[in-house]
């Protein structure tokens, strides 16, 4: 088969399918995972023992169980206690878990970079330790977070590609099965590498103008 028509008639269609599930997969999780690992890092820096030590455990546990096992547990392994999800929402609940783990660690870090007198600056003006949290500290951390979350966010981009491994067929997956069928395996990775490093390089300039408009001043 000519290479040309190879890739304009079989490959580019069924990719184009494959981004649609990988850009939707992104989509759904991203925006979860940072609002969760807010939630993770702002309870274990000023939560009480009882809601920091959970949450500890939840990133420790998070970081140190590879994704790929994380969504078998999902997929194959729920069903033997009769929760059965599919392969989609398997996908973006792993990556939820994932993205927020580490997102928390970020912004954590950020939390604690704030100088504690501005808790007591806020508290002697009558506001309330959450009220401090919430309108003072955590909107200079986040900002200081931005390149730890962009990273993050481009990490999920490309172990997206998991999910094909619990049967969604995403970017990765819809090619895997179209150079499976014609044996054409080079042209078909080459052309999946090309459309991560475009999604990965937007990203990127993105994140680069993000940074520069929400830095911080020194």
């Amino acid at each position: 088969m000519d290479t040309f028509v190879f890739l304009t008639t079989i490959l580019l269609p069924a990719l184009f399918d494959g981004l649609i599930v990988t850009l939707e997969l992104i989509a759904t999780a991203a925006p979860f995972g940072l609002l969760a690992g807010i939630g993770v890092a702002v309870g274990r820096t000023y939560g009480s023992r009882w809601i920091s030590l959970p949450l500890r455990g939840y990133v420790a546990f998070i970081k140190g169980c590879p994704l790929l096992l994380l969504l078998f547990i999902l997929y194959f392994g729920l069903p033997s206690i009769g929760i059965r999800l599919s392969p989609f929402l398997a996908s973006v609940i792993g990556f939820i878990f994932c993205n927020s783990a580490y997102n928390s660690e970020y912004i954590r870090g950020a939390l604690l970079s704030v100088k504690e007198g501005q808790m007591i600056a806020a508290q002697a003006l009558g506001m309330s330790r959450w009220q401090s949290i919430r309108y003072i500290i955590l909107p200079q951390a986040l900002r200081r977070a931005i390149p730890g979350m962009t990273n993050e966010f481009i990490y999920l981009i490309k172990y997206s590609s998991l999910a094909f491994m619990i049967t969604a067929v995403e970017l990765t997956g819809a090619g895997k099965l179209v150079a499976t069928k014609y044996f054409l395996f080079n042209e078909t990775f080459v052309v999946i590498a090309i459309v991560y490093l475009f999604l990965v390089t937007v990203t990127t300039v993105a994140a680069n103008m993000l940074e520069k408009k929400f830095a911080v001043p020194t």
